[in-house]
C-alpha cells in the first residue's frame, strides 16, 4: 500500500506533515470540534452522499456482527468516522475499520463495555431523531458532528455513565481500532500505522535499519505474521486454558 501522505515537492511534504502533526493531536485528547477540522474536505462529500442518500460508509452493516446490532452498528461506524475523519490527505477510522475492532473487542476484552454502548448509543439515535428527524448514521457530517459535541458536553439524555464518559471511551477505542494491530480487528491495510509512518512489527532489525530510523519502508506485517510471536501467544492461551480447567 502506499503512503498517501509521501510526495516528493518539499511544499507538499510541509502541507502532509502540518496534517500529520494535526490528527496526532487529536491522539492526545482533542475535541470533536478540532478534530472535526481535521477532515473538511471529506466532510463535505459525505454531507453531499447523505443529502442524495447515496452515503457509502455501510462496510460493517454487511458483515457478520458479533455483539452489536445493525443499526447500532452502523451509528458507531458514523461516530467513528466522525472522531477520525478521512480526507484528501489520508484515510480515517472508516477504512481502519475501527468499529468492526470495537465489534469485536465487546465479545472478548471490552465486553465490560458492552451495556454502556448499548444504552448510550440507543440514546444518541433517540437524540437525534428527536432533534434531527433521522437516526444518527442518516445525518449529515455537520448535524452528526453537532450531536456528538452535546454528548461530550452532557447535553443528550441517557448516555451511560454519562454523556462526556462515553465520549471519551468510544474516542478511546476508535483509537484503538485505527492504530491497532490489524490481528484484533482494526488498522485494515495498516491505514492507521501509515498515517503515523510506523514501519511495522519487526523482531530484530540491523545496523542499517537502525539508522534509517523513521525512513525505513513499512513492512506492512502484524505481530502475528511471526511464527515465533504466533506459537509464544498460542503456548499462553493453552497455559490459561489449563489453569481454568485445573481451577
Amino acid at each position: 500500500m502506499t503512503n498517501k501522505r509521501k510526495s516528493s515537492g518539499r511544499d507538499s511534504e510541509s502541507d502532509h506533515d502540518s496534517v500529520d502533526s494535526s490528527k496526532r493531536n487529536l491522539l492526545k485528547g482533542a475535541s470533536i470540534v478540532s478534530v472535526a477540522a481535521l477532515g473538511t474536505t471529506a466532510e463535505k462529500i459525505i454531507a453531499q452522499e447523505s443529502a442524495d442518500g447515496t452515503g457509502g460508509n455501510t462496510m460493517i452493516s454487511r458483515e457478520a456482527l458479533e455483539v452489536l446490532t445493525a443499526e447500532e452498528a452502523e451509528n458507531l461506524e458514523a461516530i467513528c468516522s466522525c472522531l477520525i475523519p478521512s480526507d484528501e490527505n489520508g484515510p480515517g477510522a472508516f477504512e481502519a475499520r475501527a468499529a468492526h475492532y470495537i465489534d469485536k473487542s465487546l465479545a472478548s476484552h471490552n465486553k465490560s463495555s458492552r451495556e454502556l454502548y448499548m444504552v448510550s448509543l440507543d440514546a444518541i439515535n433517540r437524540y437525534a431523531k428527536q432533534t434531527r428527524g433521522q437516526t444518527f448514521h442518516q445525518l449529515i457530517n455537520d448535524h452528526q458532528i453537532s450531536i456528538l459535541s452535546a454528548v461530550q458536553n452532557g447535553e443528550v439524555p441517557g448516555c451511560s455513565p454519562s454523556g462526556s464518559e462515553f465520549f471519551n471511551l468510544v474516542r478511546n477505542h476508535t483509537i484503538d481500532g485505527t492504530f491497532c494491530d490489524p490481528y484484533y480487528g482494526g488498522n485494515q491495510n495498516f491505514v492507521g500505522w501509515d498515517m503515523l509512518d510506523y514501519p511495522g512489527v519487526r523482531l530484530s532489525a540491523s545496523e542499517t535499519d537502525v539508522a534509517r530510523g523513521a525512513n525505513l519502508e513499512p513492512n506492512h506485517q502484524s505481530a502475528y505474521d511471526h511464527d515465533t510471536y504466533t506459537k509464544m501467544a498460542s503456548n499462553i492461551a493453552m497455559s490459561k486454558q489449563g489453569r481454568r480447567g485445573d481451577a
